[in-house]
């Protein structure tokens, strides 16, 4: 996983939890959903990218 790919997601991540808790403290449920979508999402990302390093140590590349 290239480091700018890492930020990106760690910042989505970063995002996604402020929206939850922002959407928390103001009873704002479509904001907390939307904050819990976007961690989702750079949770999936993480696990796609831990993914093709795995096959880049197997291969050797």
């Amino acid at each position: 996983m290239g480091l700018g790919d890492k930020i990106s997601n760690k910042a989505e991540e970063a995002a996604g939890k402020a929206k939850e808790k922002t959407g928390d403290a103001t009873g704002n449920e479509s904001l907390q959903a939307e904050g819990q979508k976007d961690q989702a999402g750079a949770g999936i990302k993480q696990a796609g990218e831990h993914v093709k390093d795995a096959a880049k140590d197997i291969t050797g590349q």
